[in-house]
């Protein structure tokens, strides 16, 4: 009875010299990759969604993250002001930009390797000036295989992410490494479990008829991808990295859960 109490003493008092961890918050800008979905959509999923999976009670997520955006476009459209003004001491700002910044085919989206360089800082200017954290994610892999092997993806825009991240000495996720290697582990037929691979006998709610995109997650791959990006967190010498826990049952499940559930 006695070893019992303690137990139970240990699970309820709080950490820190019996003080409840102070309210944290963080911060996602990114595109469709990243962002959350409304249950219509499903299975199509966001990483930023899961990431909620891998942080204690007293972390938020502000997941900004919106589909379609490019830096360029997420800047222009007062996005990046957004976060300014609720950006705070305390916070940590992921950043991951790519996919839609590569896309020559649409104007309003496109941006230069300079250009990106150039954003990104403007980011990072963001965090520094509200004395947030900050942290640079390379371009998570789209499903690419070619001849077997996975290829990296947008590898000229993760490339500029890592030269900012090293000349201005910010933290960096390399998603696209770790994610390509994922990716590579599970094979070409395999990873498409990870990706919208659905017929319309599959009643996906989101696609009735089916659909075969290997840009975007669906839930299964979505919690691998805040896995991957938990892991990479959890390892930074930042003060979020305490209270985010890699390889939780919810991000390592098997089957679907039908939704965002962390349970």
């Amino acid at each position: 009875m006695k070893n019992g109490l303690l137990i139970a003493i240990a699970l309820v008092t709080p950490a820190l010299g019996g003080a409840a961890p102070a309210p944290m918050r963080i911060f996602i800008a990114s595109d469709s990759t990243a962002q959350d979905y409304k249950a219509d959509r499903y299975p199509q999923s966001g990483w930023g969604t899961m990431l909620r999976c891998a942080v204690t009670p007293n972390v938020s997520i502000e997941n900004r993250a919106i589909g379609g955006r490019s830096t360029n476009s997420f800047i222009r459209e007062g996005r990046l002001d957004k976060i300014a003004a609720d950006l705070r001491k305390g916070d940590t700002l992921l950043i991951q930009f790519g996919h839609n910044d590569a896309s020559v085919d649409k104007p309003e989206r496109f941006t230069t390797i300079e250009q990106y360089r150039a954003n990104l800082r403007r980011f990072l200017d963001v965090a520094s000036h509200a004395g947030a954290k900050v942290v640079i994610l390379t371009p998570v892999a789209r499903r690419d295989f070619k001849d077997g092997v996975e290829q990296p993806s947008f590898p000229t825009y993760a490339d500029a992410a890592r030269q900012v991240a090293h000349e201005t000495r910010t933290p960096l996720i390399d998603l696209g490494k770790t994610s390509q290697a994922w990716v590579q582990a599970a094979g070409a037929d395999a990873a498409k479990g990870y990706y919208l691979h659905y017929t319309g006998a599959a009643g996906a709610p989101g696609y009735p008829t089916g659909v075969a995109d290997d840009t975007h997650f669906s839930e299964i791959g979505a919690r691998r991808v805040a896995d991957l990006v938990a892991t990479g967190l959890h390892r930074l010498k930042l003060p979020i990295a305490r209270y985010v826990t890699p390889g939780t049952p919810a991000l390592t499940r098997a089957t679907p859960a039908g939704g965002p559930s962390c349970g």
